[in-house]
């Protein structure tokens, strides 16, 4: 038997099509159960329930001067850690935030479009975020920087860190060192669903926040979807998915390879290479191991876990069609399109947090140093979803301004609905009242020319032009 699943999507009913769908985290049932008594702690006994939390889930000693980390350890951090890591954060850091800011709308647009009327949107900053970095497999200072950055670009005031202590109680040193290079003053050490809780309701030390982003465990999860009235709890991000689509342009070796990254996560992550041609999916079967030997027992225990189970392996579609239907019906995390004709299949894709295309376009890099955001909506939410980005950050407010002669062309229109929605009201507010009331008034001095040609400019808005 292969040590690497496949499934003939050619060979099955839709009933194992759809449970080849799902995910890890698709029911949240029982591990809610478990958040809620930690949330209920939190929520009534703040610091005290954090500190309690830390030596049960994590088996470290905090107290409430040491639930925050200090300056000190913030602004020494760099020291801590070898050159090649630093180059990497540095590197990393320049390019997200270009990236980002590249990506920042104006701040305001205003457009003419309907004649005599200024229409448009104005975008700010949320006011709070906390940014989770996770650390229960491993260290991953690139969740800091891949969700703090963005908010900082965006301009959000207050951006703290949330992360679970290490064994020595202290947040891992990469974490600080971002924190340092990015001007983030708040870092907190508590994980989990604790930390959910913390910055939903605030607590003597961990300050309340508007927003939560990052990925997180299933016990995060759950602790979002339940406190989704409290805070915004930001895009979704489970377990790390992956689809490789590959055909024969490219070597079986290759899909192998990206196979094993996303797989390597944990037990809970799904990873599965798509293709139609047979002989590549056998090959591609067998090149997997000898990666397995090169990752170390850890990690390659648990690609082994997904890649010969029902959330993972090789999908074997009947035909061209079939394999991006399965694609779209998935809207994975993750999509590497492994062919030499990578551009000309994009327009068949329709459902994918990040789209990665052609042999040279390397998840790693994407992950760490490339500059989109690696938080990506997971659990099939890619087909409404989209990646973290300054967006995220960010409202807009519609903003309106209607010249005399536009109110008077669309009054009557408004005031035909709000009689036929029965609000009095709003009929009144566009009626001969409000003509009667303005007609006693000044001249209204943002008014269109007497031509009809565009606004006189508003004060202290640079901005107005059409899109």
């Amino acid at each position: 038997m292969s040590p690497v699943a496949i499934h003939d999507l050619a060979n099955m009913s839709s009933e194992a099509r759809t449970r080849l769908l799902e995910r890890t985290e698709a029911d949240l049932t029982d591990t809610i159960s478990k958040v809620e008594p930690i949330i209920a702690a939190v929520r009534t006994r703040g610091d005290d329930a954090l500190i309690e939390l830390a030596a049960k889930f994590d088996g470290v000693t905090l107290d409430r001067t040491t639930l925050k980390v200090s300056a000190s350890q913030i602004a020494g951090a760099e020291k801590e850690l070898d050159p090649e890591i630093v180059a990497a954060i540095r590197l990393s850091v320049a390019q997200v935030r270009r990236f980002h800011e590249a990506q920042m709308p104006d701040n305001l647009w205003l457009s003419e479009e309907t004649e005599g009327a200024l229409i448009g949107d104005r975008w700010t900053s949320i006011d709070s975020v906390a940014c989770y970095v996770p650390r229960g497999k491993g260290f991953f200072p690139s969740s800091a920087i891949m969700t703090a950055v963005p908010a900082k670009v965006a301009g959000v005031p207050r951006v703290v860190i949330l992360t679970p202590p290490g064994p020595d109680g202290s947040a891992d040193a990469a974490t600080r060192f971002i924190a340092s290079l990015i001007g983030i003053e708040d870092i907190y050490l508590c994980g989990g669903a604790q930390a959910v809780a913390a910055v939903a309701y605030g607590t003597e030390t961990v300050p309340k926040c508007a927003k939560i982003v990052g990925p997180g465990s299933p016990w995060v999860s759950a602790a979002r979807q339940l406190l989704s009235n409290r805070i915004d709890p930001g895009s979704p991000a489970g377990p790390s998915e992956l689809l490789v689509y590959a055909d024969s342009s490219v070597p079986a070796a290759l899909a192998a390879l990206e196979l094993t990254v996303e797989s390597e996560h944990g037990p809970d992550s799904s990873a599965f290479v798509v293709t139609t041609d047979r002989a590549l999916a056998e090959a591609i079967a067998a090149a997997v191991p000898q990666f397995w030997e090169a990752m170390g027992e850890y990690r390659a225990d648990f690609s082994r876990t997904v890649l010969n189970g029902r959330n993972g392996g090789i999908v074997l579609a009947p035909s061209i069609e079939a394999a991006f239907d399965f694609i779209n019906d998935y809207a994975a995390e993750h999509l590497a399109v492994l062919s030499t004709s990578a551009f000309e299949l994009l327009p068949r894709i329709r459902n994918a947090g990040e789209i990665l295309l052609g042999p040279h376009s390397a998840i790693p890099i994407a992950n760490f140093v490339l500059g989109p955001s690696h938080v990506l909506p997971t659990g099939g939410r890619a087909n409404t979803a989209s990646p973290l980005a300054v967006f995220d950050f960010m409202k807009r407010s519609s903003i309106a301004y209607l010249s005399q002669a536009a109110y008077q062309r669309l009054a009557p229109a408004a005031r035909t609905f709000a009689q036929y929605e029965g609000f009095m009201a709003h009929a009144n507010s566009v009626s001969e009242i409000r003509d009667r009331i303005l007609s006693n008034s000044s001249p209204l001095c943002f008014d269109a020319t007497p031509d009809g040609k565009p606004f006189h400019t508003f004060p202290g808005i640079a901005l107005a032009r059409s899109r």
